[in-house]
């Protein structure tokens, strides 16, 4: 039996319609949020549906990438030290870095947790059906490679835009440092320990830009616990240390034959000022300024020092 006139119209729509329904799934599919991967630094692959929108960050330095890029609204939980920018302080806290609370990672629902490499908390989390991805910067080329990554995880355009103002702004820096300071022996003492920064490490690349030479050489790894003995034999000429370990520097055994004691070339940083100094990440550059602060007011003698290119950074001593 032939179709009718009023069938074919009929037809045409139904054909019509499903072409419509078609076009309409296929312009959803390629408008939707693109599938996300990232390999980590543990050499993982980590796939996401989409850019993660709420995220649980366990390192300080990752926390101040995200907010950086001006993604600090997707951050809905942080560990115990993650406390800049100041919207960061008032977010729910879930622990150390290294051994988080695991339930109240999950209570917030993350759809990806960043944490360090060193991290015990990855295997439990991943067991638990949570995205990770972890990342621990340690050089300069690190610091530009997780800029990248996270960049990358977030969908955000241009993320090295970041890096490249934190390049530019320690050459600055290091244009600032008088040609007097330039050869400083310089010993940066990270924390108790004591620990200290390496040549290898970020802030041991951030003084060689200074002009500074670090008395710890690269092959003792970024942060290599030190024998106190050892910077007892380098005598260094200004020592670089965070309040929290300053007190009774003295009197640790032998340093009160530091010239740099004796000659009182010692910059004691705040507690704020030390967590920039020793976080890898986008206030590298202020740290830079810091330390090249330091270089001006305490590596040039006295003599000189009225002619530094910028003005001494406040001094505590213990």
């Amino acid at each position: 039996m032939k179709p009718t006139p009023v069938r074919r119209i009929l037809w045409v729509i139904a054909i019509l319609v499903a072409l419509g329904l078609l076009m309409a799934g296929l312009a959803q599919a390629q408008t939707s949020d693109p599938a996300i991967q990232v390999t980590d630094d543990r050499g993982r692959t980590v796939t996401l549906p989409r850019p993660p929108q709420r995220i649980v960050s366990l390192l300080p330095s990752l926390t101040e990438t995200i907010c950086a890029l001006d993604q600090c609204h997707r951050v809905v939980g942080v560990d115990r030290y993650s406390n800049w920018p100041e919207a960061i302080r008032r977010l729910p806290q879930v622990g150390g870095g290294l051994d988080p609370d695991i339930e109240a990672i999950v209570a917030l629902r993350p759809d990806v947790v960043l944490m360090a490499t060193s991290s015990r908390a990855s295997a439990r989390l991943e067991s638990l059906g949570v995205a990770v991805v972890a990342l621990e910067p340690k050089t300069h080329a690190d610091v530009q490679r997780v800029m990248g990554k996270i960049g990358q995880l977030l969908a955000v355009p241009d993320a090295q835009r970041v890096w490249r103002h934190i390049d530019a702004a320690v050459e600055a820096a290091a244009q600032s440092v008088p040609p007097a300071a330039r050869g400083a022996r310089v010993y940066f003492e990270v924390n108790r320990g004591p620990y200290g920064a390496g040549t290898s490490s970020f802030i041991g690349e951030t003084l060689t830009r200074l002009g500074a030479r670090n008395i710890l050489p690269a092959s003792l790894g970024p942060f290599p616990k030190l024998n106190p003995e050892y910077v007892v034999r380098a005598d260094p000429d200004l020592i670089m240390v965070g309040a929290r370990s300053a007190e009774g520097l003295a009197e640790r055994p032998g340093w009160g034959r530091l010239r740099a004691l004796r000659e009182q070339r010692l910059c004691v940083f705040s507690p704020e000022e030390s967590d920039v100094l020793v976080r890898p990440g986008p206030r590298m550059a202020e740290g830079a300024r810091l330390m090249a602060r330091c270089l001006a007011s305490k590596a040039v003698p006295a003599a000189k020092a009225g002619a530094a290119s910028i003005a001494p950074m406040p001094v505590r001593r213990p």
